[in-house]
């Protein structure tokens, strides 16, 4: 519930490579509503916001400014408001190359534990002319976030209200169908909706794609 504070939540689908878009109407707000919408890795804390670490990318109704790692940034003219569709496009060019390794796992006295061989991590790499942009009701808003890491990254949203108050409400839209789909990309690579996307499991399992799904209701 949006009234508990922000919290994140995540698409089950999420695209490692190629150029992808889905959006989100902005159905409910109300008098104290607000909203950080955009993308995070599976490493993204659901118990934060949308940009609150450097593993999601933000966009917020208040003033249309960017957001990460909790740092907030001019973007755009102006803010979103109730009633707003915000597009979200993002571009990982050969993006699988970049891409940290899936985690390996064991099974041990019934149960699977993650483990790295090596007992570290490796450290993340930058997507060469990878993006992300935002659009209001079909417009860009400029490119918000250039050189992302690589890694698999999800849609997401998160909603906050004042207590005893309505909560806010989204609706994602994965498509194929769209309200604004842009018309001019300009020289980016022209985006596949999310719904084509196939789900794609920690353990590297994949399964085909399902209908798309579509409301996030905040009550």
């Amino acid at each position: 519930m949006s009234t508990k504070g922000y919290r994140m939540v995540r698409a089950t689908r999420g695209v490692v490579e190629g150029s992808w878009y889905f959006e989100i109407r902005v159905v409910r707000l109300g008098d104290s509503g607000h909203t950080r919408l955009g993308w995070t890795t599976e490493n993204g804390d659901l118990q934060a916001p949308v940009g609150y670490d450097g593993n999601s990318y933000g966009y917020r109704d208040i003033d249309g400014s960017k957001i990460h790692k909790a740092l907030r940034e001019k973007y755009g003219d102006r803010g979103y408001a109730e009633g707003d569709v915000i597009g979200f496009y993002i571009s990982l060019p050969e993006g699988e190359l970049y891409a940290t390794k899936p985690p390996n796992f064991v099974w041990y006295k019934g149960q699977r534990y993650m483990y790295s061989a090596t007992g570290k991590d490796d450290p993340p790499k930058v997507v060469p002319g990878s993006e992300i942009s935002f659009f209001r009701n079909g417009i860009c808003q400029g490119v918000a976030f250039k050189d992302l890491f690589g890694g698999r990254y999800y849609p997401a949203a998160s909603m906050y209200t004042l207590p005893n108050q309505p909560s806010c409400e989204v609706k994602f839209n994965f498509g194929p169908e769209f309200e604004f789909f842009p018309q001019e990309f300009g020289i980016r690579p022209i985006p596949r909706p999310m719904s084509e996307v196939p789900y794609h499991g920690y353990d590297g399992r994949t399964e085909a794609t399902v209908e798309n799904g579509t409301v996030e209701n905040t009550t």
